[in-house]
Order: structure tokens, then sequence, then C-alpha cells
């Protein structure tokens, strides 16, 4: 008998909560932090971007996944 490999899809992929993900957000969280108040600090201009990546990106991708994560872990706990 073959063994069946289970199938990933992209969603899994992207948006299934891992510890090493989580571990990225609150490091990209940060890093974002960063370069927005040093650029903004060297050249004295408002920047944007990763303003907008801290605020905005990162919450929502976060609470995207812990729903995705949780709707998946009880989907298989059913199954």
């Amino acid at each position: 008998m073959k063994k069946q490999k289970k199938s990933v899809n992209k969603l899994d992929k992207y948006l299934r909560l891992t510890w090493r993900k989580l571990l990225g957000i609150v490091v990209l969280g940060f890093v974002s932090i960063i370069l927005h108040n040093l650029i903004g600090g060297l050249f004295n201009i408002e920047e944007p971007v990763f303003f907008i990546i801290v605020i905005f990106i990162i919450p929502l991708y976060l609470i995207i996944s812990v729903f995705y994560s949780l709707f998946k872990f009880i989907k298989e706990k059913k199954s």
C-alpha cells in the first residue's frame, strides 16, 4: 500500500501560525519600528512605509493567522 502524502495548500503554508512565524512577526515588528525611527531621525523626513507595516499589516496578518489556525485546529479535531 502506498502512503498518501498530506497535501499542503498555499493557505496553510502562509496563514497557519507556528512558533517560527510568530517569532518572525515579532522581529519584523521591532525592525520596522527601529527603521521608521532611524530614518526619521537621520534624514528628518516622515517615513510612512515602516509605520504602515507596524500599525496595519502586522496586526492584520496576526489576527487572520490566529483565526485561520483556530479554524483548522477545530476542523482537524472534529475529523
